[in-house]
């Protein structure tokens, strides 16, 4: 065997014992599908050997990576070779149940999410060797579809459902799984998949801890203050060394010299899920091919991938430039990990941390302000970093401020006009105003984006704008529900049917419209009974 086979199969036989040892450039040492299959993972992809893109990067090798690249070599270039006849006789390819998540006629809806967590439920146990799915310690609630591995933030809004389903195990199981994540590899990976590493995705993780916190105290914050201060030394790793108008990874020094976020993805390649997909967007751009994988993949990181809100043109997603964009979503969310450390270090009784990252917040606060919102949209919106100046579009991203208490009394009282006049339809929020084929823009709507927008609402007092996008989305939950016995992944909030756009058909289970329904139809009562009476 050549010494470079030995060493990898060396390698690869330390890393599935778990003996690997994880050093601050934890991603370099996880080898992803593209790395173990070489040339032949490029023509798998390349060649549309299965539809989903995705598929291959999940299966399993029925040998070591070098034999089965050995019987490759071998075998290619005999006449009558078939690419996926070879593929299938050497790879485990995973499949879905097309009935998995199939309800029983006339059974209501709150019965049917509660009996899906235990079918969405994935427990830990040993991995097949060289599968590239990374190993958790506690159980974990997987979104469903071609989806089968824990997602980072489609977590938090699943998690908003397991509480109401008294499921407060599953819960706790998986924030379990996210510190023991942060402390593997210094940050909370897209999934738990060994392609997702080098990015992470909207840290929720502060989110999570406030409702453990809600129903075991304020211990909680003292007992995950190490991740907290962990993830956000991920965050903002290199911000000490920047200049102004400069970036580094995630963070990026403004022209006053303020610290705020980006999204980031620590390769330049294409996404190993989306391979051909993504070759195809870089040679469409006529720009340099690793500049454009790297705004792909860190669109991917903000998890709007994609959006008309990372496109240079607003329209065309060959012209994408997400790490030229500081985001609202994303800076929201810091803030709330600041405040969040800022009460964990209160409970610590460390009085200069406390005062440090509360500090840290207000500048994030007054900077998010200062870039970010804006008068001629009435509303928060991203900004462009490199060319100084605000993205002047309105998307649903513009209710995190509110989720997170960033805005002030008049910004709230000015988002709520501006959702009721540009972004409320018939069937809940859209996520933008434009249609451009992407899954995150206009018809589509999601179930976090509602979700964040109603509880923003309802904490500057917006009540009834709350409410009605609550009964518009829950309504038309429930018409899709009745229709096929499906909850999905989102959906068309201006006409009948399920959402569509992007890279994938439509998928069902679905973890986080699953909790977000979960957890309205327990706020609002009145819409409980509404479900329960068409039923």
């Amino acid at each position: 065997m050549p010494l470079v086979q030995r060493v990898l199969c060396i390698v690869l036989f330390f890393w599935s014992a778990g003996f690997v040892a994880y050093s601050d450039d934890r991603a370099a040492q996880i080898f992803t599908p593209a790395q173990l299959y070489g040339e032949l993972f490029v023509q798998v992809q390349m060649q549309g050997v299965f539809t989903d893109s995705k598929t291959f990067v999940d299966a399993v090798p029925k040998g070591t990576p070098a034999q089965v690249l050995e019987a490759y070599r071998a075998a290619r270039e005999a006449s009558d070779f078939d690419l996926r006849t070879f593929v299938t006789a050497h790879f485990d390819v995973p499949a879905v149940a097309p009935t998995e998540y199939q309800t029983v006629p006339g059974q209501d809806v709150r019965v049917h999410i509660d009996r899906l967590w235990d079918v969405l439920t994935r427990t830990p146990g040993a991995l097949p060797l060289y599968s590239s799915r990374l190993p958790l310690p506690q159980r974990y609630v997987v979104p469903g579809g071609r989806f089968a591995e824990v997602y980072y933030w489609d977590s938090y809004f699943t998690m908003l459902g397991l509480e109401c389903s008294g499921r407060h195990d599953l819960t706790t199981a998986m924030i379990d799984n996210f510190a023991y994540l942060i402390d593997q590899y210094g940050h909370i990976p897209n999934g738990n998949r060994t392609y997702y590493v080098s990015r992470s995705q909207p840290p929720f993780f502060a989110a999570m801890v406030d409702l453990e916190a809600r129903r075991e105290g304020d211990a909680t914050y003292l007992r995950r203050l190490p991740q907290l201060q962990r993830e956000y030394a991920f965050w903002m790793a290199g911000a000490e060394r920047l200049e102004p108008n400069s970036a580094a990874r995630r963070v990026v020094k403004l022209a006053g010299g303020e610290i705020l976020n980006r999204y980031w993805d620590d390769r330049d390649t294409p996404r190993e899920e989306s391979y051909r997909e993504d070759v195809a967007t870089a040679r469409a751009s006529g720009r340099p091919a690793a500049e454009v994988y790297r705004h792909l993949r860190a669109a991917a990181e903000s998890g709007w991938d994609f959006s008309s809100r990372w496109f240079a043109d607003g329209r065309t997603l060959a012209t994408i430039r997400t790490v030229d964009i500081v985001p609202i979503d994303l800076n929201s969310l810091l803030y709330h990990l600041e405040r969040t450390i800022a009460r964990a270090c209160r409970v610590a009784e460390d009085l200069a941390c406390e005062q440090d990252m509360n500090a840290r917040a207000e500048a994030r606060r007054r900077a998010i302000v200062l870039y970010l919102w804006s008068d001629a949209e009435g509303a928060f919106v991203d900004y462009d970093w490199r060319e100084g100046r605000r993205i002047e579009r309105v998307s649903a991203a513009t209710v995190y401020p509110l989720y997170f208490r960033v805005a002030d009394e008049t910004q709230a009282r000015t988002i709520a006009r501006t959702l009721r006049e540009r972004l409320l339809a018939p069937h809940g929020l859209s996520t933008t105003t434009v249609e451009t084929g992407e899954q995150w823009d206009a018809p589509n709507g999601w179930a976090p984006l509602q979700w964040l927008a109603i509880e923003g609402l309802r904490r500057y007092g917006e009540h009834a704008l709350a409410e009605r996008i609550a009964q518009r989305w829950v309504a038309k939950n429930l018409a899709v529900f009745r229709e096929t016995g499906k909850l999905v992944e989102k959906y068309n909030v201006y006409a009948a049917g399920g959402g569509g756009g992007g890279e994938y058909p439509l998928q069902d289970g679905f973890g986080w419209t699953n909790g977000v329904l979960r957890r309205l139809l327990t706020d609002y009562p009145r819409l409980a009974e509404e479900a329960s009476s068409a039923d």
